[in-house]
């Protein structure tokens, strides 16, 4: 009876055997990928990864929930890899020997934690260890506490992510350890199209590294080049924090933009004064020369090397006096009131004077403000200018003498009509002074002023035809009875440039006494 119950024993127990084999093997055989999986005793562990490669197989619900708190930029072993850099700096050199070594423990840089890595058939087992859980019966966290740490947490962690400026972290090695999303962001603006975010992160200040940027030393402006040939601009400055360094880079694209196109237009002005045949001399609010242009050396002969030392206005005036190019004046003391004048008037706007120097030179000085406080004065040589003026004045006082010595009386029109120009034998026969008069004197006026000169009634029609005739630059001639047996010999002729003549002759008047000239030719 026991031999017939024997097969059916042996063959219960080698099932038994089989299926508490499997239990132990099972776990450790490769599944269908040939890639092992969490097993129920990695699942009783806290913080558990595998990693085949850069590709997460598995992760404990621990695990998964930290690995959430890294950027989701990237992927699952750059997440994993920018966590815990910043416990374990030596964390992907000691990583990469993993292979070799079977199994390594490294230890928390700051803290008590530890990872133990072990290669399970080209799977990387990552666990994290904390020796203080198993404390946590004895000394329970406050649930309030951890409530108002979880929400100041979170936070700081909406601020760090959602903030402009480029926040980044940077351990003893040189590594990027943590960087906020604006950082992840450039980065990848600086990426070419088939190139992709890895870690550690790449410096994005590759030619003027801001980690040479200390504590207490100011920002330093710092450029990023661009794959399509642009830039951004940051104003960077760092921290030292335990053996770290933590740097911030603001934005600063408009403050360069506007400090570059204020270069240029000031370099534009430079260049633009420095052709300007005036002299230029902008003197500060405390009364230093600040910037001039070659004319104002050519002008005064005054040495480069004193402009350029910035004299104040004060030594600028008094080296001018030296030499003896400024108006003569007759004591120091009057010339010092004249400078206090020219300072506190070209201040206000309202200084303009002109110098007449003892070479013979002439110089035209303008005062204006300038902003902050500052004042900017204009010297320019006019010298020709009033040479011209005199010689001008000099010309039209000649003329002038010639009509009036004519016995002819002549009156000039301009192109629109108004009486521009008159000798001394008009304003006699019309009892008229044209340069006396303060509003402009037209035709029809001057006509009704020749009408109430005479009584004769063709006289009055004769005049009001040569107002035609002027009106029109016609020519015209006549003989006009002026009255008391006198008659004129009246026309009118254009000339140059418009202008319309306008003569009246006394035949009387202009028969000159031809014995008086002969007595004065017989005294001389």
């Amino acid at each position: 009876m026991f031999e017939g119950l024997m097969f059916p024993i042996v063959l219960v127990g080698a099932s038994f055997l089989s299926a508490v084999a499997a239990l132990f093997v099972l776990p450790y055989l490769p599944n269908r990928d040939n890639r092992p999986g969490l097993t129920p005793e990695m699942l009783g562990e806290d913080t558990v990864f595998l990693f085949d490669n850069e590709t997460l197989l598995d992760a404990t619900p621990k695990a998964r929930k930290l690995l959430d708190l890294a950027p989701t930029a990237m992927s699952d072993w750059q997440r994993f890899v920018s966590l815990m850099t910043p416990r374990f700096p030596d964390l992907t050199s000691e990583l990469s020997r993993l292979a070799d070594l079977g199994l390594m423990v490294l230890d928390e840089h700051t803290g008590e934690a530890r990872m133990r890595a072990r290669w399970l058939n080209g799977v990387a087992r990552i666990t994290l260890l904390d020796p203080t859980a198993e404390h946590e019966d004895r000394a329970p966290i406050d649930k309030q506490s951890l409530a108002a740490l979880q929400a100041e947490l979170g936070i700081l962690r909406k601020i760090s992510s959602e903030m402009p400026a480029l926040v980044w972290q940077v351990e003893a090695n040189g590594e990027v350890s943590w960087a906020n999303r604006a950082y992840l962001r450039l980065v990848e603006g600086t990426l070419e199209p088939d190139e992709a975010v890895t870690w550690p992160l790449p410096h994005l200040f590759a030619h003027d590294d801001p980690e040479t940027l200390t504590d207490g030393v100011s920002s330093r402006r710092l450029a990023i080049q661009l794959p399509d040939g642009g830039q951004r601009w940051f104003d960077c400055s760092a921290t030292d924090q335990g053996g770290r360094r933590i740097l911030f880079a603001q934005p600063a694209d408009a403050a360069a933009n506007a400090e570059s196109a204020l270069g240029n237009f000031r370099q534009t002005l430079v260049q633009t004064f420095a052709q300007l045949p005036t002299g230029l001399a902008i003197f500060s609010r405390s009364r230093h020369l600040v910037m001039f242009n070659p004319a104002l050396t050519d002008l005064f002969l005054l040495e480069p090397q004193f402009l350029a030392s910035r004299p104040s206005l004060d030594a600028f005036l008094d080296r001018l006096r030296e030499k003896q190019m400024v108006p003569e004046q007759k004591n120091f003391k009057e010339w010092r009131q004249m400078m206090a004048t020219l300072e506190t008037e070209a201040a206000a706007g309202m200084y303009r004077e002109t110098w007449a120097l003892p070479s013979g030179q002439t110089y035209r000085l303008t005062g204006r403000p300038h902003p902050d406080g500052a004042v900017a004065f204009l010297f320019e040589d006019i010298s020709s200018e009033v040479s011209l003026t005199r010689r001008f004045r000099a010309e039209l006082a000649v003329s002038q003498a010639i009509l009036d010595d004519c016995a002819e009386a002549i009156a000039v029109f301009s192109p629109s009509g108004t009486l521009t120009n008159a000798n001394a034998s008009y304003s006699a026969l019309f009892e008229h002074d044209p340069v006396g008069s303060l509003g402009e004197i037209n035709v029809f006026d001057i006509v009704e002023h020749w009408k109430n000169r005479t009584e004769n009634a063709g006289a009055k029609a004769l005049f009001d035809e040569m107002g035609q005739a002027i009106r029109a630059r016609t020519g015209l001639r006549g003989e006009i009875p002026f009255g008391d047996g006198k008659n004129l010999i009246a026309r009118v002729s254009p000339i140059a440039g418009g202008s319309t003549l306008v003569g009246f002759l006394d035949p009387q008047a202009a028969t000159a006494p031809l014995g008086e000239i002969e007595n004065l030719s017989d005294t001389a």
